[in-house]
């Protein structure tokens, strides 16, 4: 098959003509898929299911210092948690500080103390005449969601397979202190699946912020992740945290992890992790918020896996759930676009989504025709600040959650929504 491109238009209105006849046959089949959100399957979530019943008794809630978890008690989570998800993590347990089940919440938490109170003494954000963030996009759209709630005036930072702009990040977080962050999914990003280079990871550190109170939002999200053994090690980058210390910026970086897609989604414990200075000013925040988080999950947790060996050892079981999967959506989609030129794709060893780039102001379009087939796709232009694809073309692809037999037939409809589009707009231009 020619390249849409090299066809002419009598050639491009019979492929027309036959991809409509294709779709009708799809559409006609009433069917319902989605893949809009990155949710793990049932399968994942089977495989922490003896998690539930792991306390059994009295003896069983208490925690290593002997603690009764049922209690009020330890506001910044058990230590042998704590220990659990630096391990995870790659830091020591001192520097990380337990929230609830959702990162996101230590996220939104975060700049609404940035908010109201300011960081480290700097002037409270809603005291500023404005408050600038830098999105690397494409990127995650509850970040975006986060800052945006907050009428913080977000900045594209074009995404690379090393990571950010760097030199675009430099630029503005050195010239402008109105520039108080930079949201980071530094593994597996989200929705492209690259990993930041060891020189991304170094510049980052590096930074020499405008604004005293700019802080690096380093999400690590699916940093375990791997839909590869050998990707673990590909994977490897510099831990953040030591590499601003080495650059004599200590407090520059908030990390935050979950165990959201590991154990389970809505009863996973989450960690915020940062300096000593950072830590101090969480913990008296936090002091006033809660009494404590579940120390119970906590425990649960800890007991469940024991340690890092058993958090990877359960990884493995859920990469052979979503290896396959990712490998039949990029089968499907090499097979019906390949050479077209209507489309590129990534092809991450890790996390939890595939990156579309259909063709410029085709977008919209195609989430729109999956829809009506029957495919419930994440809305086009979610993966920017606003919903504002500039190019229209970014789609995310999430695997995760149908079963494989859903998963083959949600890729082809996507396929023929793409083909179809993508033959409408070279028809409109000519």
């Amino acid at each position: 098959m020619k390249a849409y491109s090299e066809l002419n238009k009598e050639e491009l209105l019979a492929l027309k003509s036959q991809l409509e006849a294709e779709y009708q046959d799809i559409k006609a089949k009433g069917l319902s898929l989605d893949m809009s959100r990155g949710k793990p399957s049932v399968e994942q979530l089977d495989l922490a299911e003896k998690m539930l019943g792991i306390i059994t008794d009295n003896e069983d809630v208490k925690a290593e210092n002997g603690l009764d978890c049922r209690n009020y008690g330890a506001p910044i989570g058990l230590p042998e948690a704590r220990k659990l998800l630096g391990d995870i993590a790659g830091v020591s347990a001192d520097r990380v500080i337990l929230g609830g089940n959702s990162s996101l919440q230590l996220m939104f938490d975060t700049v609404s103390r940035s908010y109201s109170h300011g960081v480290l003494g700097s002037i409270p954000w809603s005291k500023l005449d404005c408050v600038k963030f830098l999105c690397p996009v494409p990127g995650y759209d509850r970040h975006f969601a986060v800052t945006e709630y907050f009428g913080v005036e977000m900045i594209n930072i074009p995404m690379t397979e090393d990571g950010p702009d760097m030199d675009l990040v430099e630029k503005l977080v050195s010239e402008d202190p109105a520039v108080k962050g930079i949201w980071c999914v530094p593994k597996y990003s989200n929705p492209q699946g690259y990993v930041y280079s060891d020189e991304t990871v170094r510049r980052m550190a590096s930074l020499d912020p405008a604004a005293e109170d700019f802080r690096i939002y380093w999400d690590n999200a699916y940093g375990i992740h791997h839909l590869y053994e050998e990707a673990e090690k590909q994977a490897q980058i510099p831990d953040i945290l030591t590499e601003c210390e080495k650059a004599q910026k200590p407090d520059m970086v908030y990390e935050f992890i979950s165990t959201s897609k590991v154990s389970f989604a809505g009863g996973g414990i989450s960690a915020i992790i940062s300096s000593d200075a950072n830590l101090e000013q969480i913990k008296e925040y936090m002091s006033f918020q809660t009494i404590g988080n579940d120390k119970l999950n906590q425990l649960r947790h800890v007991k469940y896996f024991k340690s890092l060996d058993g958090v990877k050892a359960h990884m493995k079981k859920e990469a052979d759930i979503l290896r396959p999967k990712f490998e039949a959506v990029e089968s499907i989609l090499e097979e019906s676009l390949g050479g077209l030129g209507i489309g590129n794709w990534t092809r991450p060893l890790g996390g939890y989504f595939i990156s579309f780039d259909a063709m410029p102001g085709c977008a919209k379009e195609i989430v729109v025709k999956a829809k009506e087939a029957g495919l419930v796709l994440t809305g086009a232009g979610a993966t920017y600040p606003y919903g504002k694809d500039p190019k229209d073309s970014n789609i995310r692809i999430a695997p995760t959650c149908p079963t494989l037999s859903e998963l083959i037939l949600a890729a082809k409809v996507f396929a023929v929504s793409v083909k179809l589009i993508s033959a409408e707009h070279l028809l409109r231009e000519m």
